[in-house]
């Protein structure tokens, strides 16, 4: 029996480890079409050109805000590209906040194929052109949505924000399965990609976690325990709704959460 054990297991390892070219096709789900606009929220905005460190230019938006408190470097989800997160920037601006959201490599009409390393490169691309502006790191909130929390916390191992934020985010992408046994199996195969609660648990920042207990993508059970392994100042805000648009059902809740945080470290506008 042991001996069958360890072959299955074997080959279910084996299996997995094949997989791994398919990794992108599963994680990355971008559009290339513009849906709309900042101005279709009443926003100012310019284009930006980005270039990463290997070469790749990603399109971006950055949306300026009057006497602004602090400026928002914005890592969006898997899924289609920076149009489709204009309400939010819309929240941020009426937050006091300066934002910049980027498309990764694939995105909307940035150039290239999405990947884990990729889209790290395009994340500290983005925080590049923010010191390029002079904007220094005490005046930058960091912003993560979904995978986007995943994205930002690997550029904390290399930078240090005044604040994060992390939406709707996993402690492993592997969690998202809901069968923790497979967990250490999917990493061994795949890899030790975005090893959220690793990183969490490098933290010196103040930090906001929001997550949903109707969360039908990521569990709610994920976003707690990505929140315990945070080693630094902590924040949890429970919310309602689902995955995508959990932040637009309960922004009576979500709004006054950001502003009671950000009024904590920031100041008001």
């Amino acid at each position: 029996m042991l001996r069958t054990s360890l072959l299955l297991l074997g080959l279910l390892v084996a299996v997995m480890a094949a997989a791994r070219p398919l990794l992108p096709s599963l994680a990355f789900h971008p559009t290339r079409e513009l849906s709309a606009s900042p101005e279709d929220a009443g926003l100012r905005y310019e284009d930006v050109t980005l270039t990463t460190e290997d070469g790749v230019r990603l399109h971006a938006w950055y949306v300026p805000a009057e006497n602004a408190r602090a400026t928002l470097l914005f890592c969006h989800g898997n899924g289609g590209n920076l149009s489709w997160r204009v309400n939010s920037l819309r929240i941020f601006h009426d937050l006091g906040l300066t934002s910049l959201i980027f498309d990764y490599r694939g995105y909307g009409r940035s150039e290239g194929t999405p990947s884990p390393e990729g889209v790290a490169r395009d994340a500290r691309a983005a925080w590049d052109w923010l010191q390029s502006k002079g904007v220094s790191p005490h005046e930058i909130v960091l912003f993560g949505r979904s995978l986007g929390g995943a994205v930002a916390l690997e550029l904390t191992r290399s930078v240090t924000p005044r604040v994060l934020i992390l939406e709707s985010t996993f402690a492993s992408p592997f969690g998202v399965l809901r069968l923790d046994f497979l967990a250490p199996l999917l990493r061994a195969a795949v890899g030790d990609i975005w090893n959220s609660r690793e990183a969490a648990e490098r933290l010196a920042v103040p930090t906001l976690c929001i997550h949903s207990p109707d969360d039908g993508v990521v569990p709610f059970r994920e976003g707690r325990r990505l929140y315990e392994a945070v080693a630094g100042e902590k924040t949890f805000v429970e919310i309602r709704g689902g995955h995508n648009e959990g932040y637009w059902e309960s922004r009576e809740t979500y709004i006054p959460a950001l502003e009671r945080f950000l009024t904590a470290h920031l100041g008001t506008p």
